[in-house]
């Protein structure tokens, strides 16, 4: 082998992509040594294996989530609230009688 054919080879060693042949051979991880019967600590149990929601069988209820940002919901709140005052306010300098359901008061005795 030439001095040109070693420093090629050299450089392709260095930034070429492995060729796995070394991952082929190498052995599968051994599991830990259960520890000795008179050690203080029980023995490790290993962590379960993460699922995905996205992979279970049961469908999700949509009915459960959320659809309405609550600040939407309390922009409506105060849309309904300014409406009663205009109402009352309305009422009050032209003398209108308002009954309890326009003003949104129909659940208070």
């Amino acid at each position: 082998m030439s001095i040109i054919h070693a420093m090629v080879r050299c450089i392709l060693d260095l930034f070429a992509p492995g060729t796995g042949t070394r991952r082929a051979s190498a052995h599968p991880a051994q599991k830990a040594p259960a520890p000795a019967p008179d050690s203080p600590h029980p023995p490790a149990v290993p962590l379960p294996t993460h699922r995905s929601p996205y992979g279970l069988p049961v469908a999700l209820d949509g009915r459960a989530a959320t659809l309405v940002r609550p600040y939407v919901v309390a922009a409506e709140r105060e849309h309904a609230q300014l409406r009663r005052r205009i109402a009352l306010v309305l009422a009050a300098d032209f003398g209108i009688d308002l009954d309890r359901h326009v003003l949104g008061a129909g659940g208070m005795t």
